[in-house]
């Protein structure tokens, strides 16, 4: 089934000229009716759906995981009020926990965004990582080049790198570069037209079960 239409993306068309409350409250009906609601429906489907991998999702809400399509403009020279694009992330304690490897998506009029892996680990978490690749080094390698995962997310692990390591890690690092990254992230990019499929669901599920065993070996380092 499909859970979204053309409306959908035309809405953010449209918005991204008309970036102002004025425009944003005239159009509120079109929003409720053709994006949010649509996209919290499509939420719980997906946290429905992926709960049946991971017990941890089980008692997810939609609400929980659904970020604001308010931006936070507090700090920032833009001060367009509203993003262009819905977005959520389907982990264990939802958006308010970003280091938890889940599925983050981002329904753009540009893409059908699919991210996963560990964003934002603390320092205690960071170390907990590079200790756990350090002394799984085959494992990890294994994961990282199984054919599935790589269909699904071509450019691998990504994130941010430190130049300098702990002394007991240099070695390691040595043979394994990606202990330097500070983030452990993977994602694609889809066509925006993937949004209105009927097998939109199917097509999230498929990338989720690409990395879940990359997944498992972070829960396992975080745990």
């Amino acid at each position: 089934m499909a859970f979204f239409t053309e409306e959908y993306l035309q809405f953010f068309k449209e918005l991204a000229p008309n970036n102002h409350k004025d425009w944003f409250h005239e159009n509120k009906k079109r929003y409720e009716k053709h994006v949010k609601i649509p996209f919290e429906k499509f939420v719980g489907h997906m946290i429905t759906r992926l709960s049946d991998f991971d017990d941890d999702l089980k008692t997810l809400q939609p609400k929980s995981c659904i970020f604001r399509i308010n931006r936070d403009i507090r700090f920032s020279k833009d001060k367009a009020p509203y993003k262009l694009q819905m977005s959520a992330i389907i982990a264990k304690g939802g958006r308010k926990e970003m280091v938890n490897p889940g599925i983050y998506m981002e329904l753009t009029p540009e893409k059908l965004g699919i991210y996963s892996g560990v964003y934002m680990p603390e320092k205690d978490q960071l170390l907990q990582i590079r200790n756990h690749i350090a002394a799984n080094q085959k494992q990890f390698q294994k994961l990282i080049s199984q054919a599935q995962y790589l269909k699904c997310f071509p450019n691998g692990i990504q994130g941010e790198k430190n130049k300098v390591l702990p002394a007991e890690l240099k070695e390691a690092a040595a043979q394994e570069p990606l202990i330097f990254n500070k983030q452990f992230y993977w994602h694609t990019k889809l066509a925006p037209e993937t949004i209105l499929a009927d097998n939109l669901d199917e097509i999230v599920i498929e990338h989720y079960l690409a990395s879940k065993n990359l997944s498992l070996f972070f829960k396992e380092a975080l745990a």
